[in-house]
């Protein structure tokens, strides 16, 4: 897939569920009941024990059927090792430009981490294919976001932190092109009780707010 298509699937899901998981099995297993669930994206974090390997099952299981993300890249040569193991975009709590290069030299898509006005343009000047705004719930969620597409509408947003299922519409009324979405969706005490089904259930009510909430903004 060509960067733009990565994206445009991406923001045609409007969500990107973030997978932090206390084993690699878990994390498969939960892109799995994503999956199973309609979701078609997936972020898996440098944070998961196994994180490479778990990007590389999970690549080799669903090929082409589903976007393949890493969370939590930090630097370059994670990038490259992810991109290596089946990662097609990339999504960092932080802005370095070098990780934004390494994405575009292989026209992949990434999502750099930004919170202030100067960031978050930082961020869009150096090649980013759309801002994550994070920590966002702390700082006033979706009315954070329309106060920055105010001056910024040309600057493509994915808030994280903050979303939930009584607040994805409002974050996508506010201009956001899709969410990201961790504990909300995918959570350690379900994975941990082996309740991967609850995952799968979430999944298809997430998927069921975006719709709802794009159709009452067409």
């Amino acid at each position: 897939m060509t960067a733009k298509q990565i994206l445009e699937f991406i923001t045609g899901a409007g969500i990107v569920p973030v997978v932090r998981a206390s084993s690699a099995e878990h994390a498969i297993r939960a892109v799995e009941a994503l999956y199973n669930g309609g979701v078609r994206a997936a972020e898996i974090t440098m944070t998961v024990p196994g994180a490479i390997k778990a990007l590389e099952k999970t690549a080799d299981t669903f090929g082409d059927k589903l976007v393949l993300g890493a969370g939590t890249v930090l630097d370059p040569e994670t990038a490259r090792s992810c991109m290596l193991a089946g990662a097609e975009f990339f999504v960092s709590p932080s802005l370095r430009v070098s990780v934004i290069e390494m994405a575009k030299r292989y026209s992949k898509v990434v999502f750099p981490g930004a919170l202030t006005p100067t960031e978050v343009l930082a961020a869009w000047e150096a090649g980013a294919d759309a801002v994550k705004v994070f920590p966002c719930g702390n700082v006033g969620g979706a009315k954070y976001i329309k106060a920055l597409k105010g001056p910024f509408p040309q600057i493509e947003m994915v808030p994280t932190g903050g979303v939930n299922l009584e607040t994805v519409a409002d974050f996508l009324k506010a201009g956001c092109c899709a969410v990201g979405v961790g504990g909300e969706l995918v959570d350690g005490k379900s994975m941990a009780a082996g309740k991967f089904d609850v995952i799968e259930e979430r999944a298809r009510q997430f998927l069921a707010a975006i719709q709802k909430a794009r159709a009452e903004m067409a």
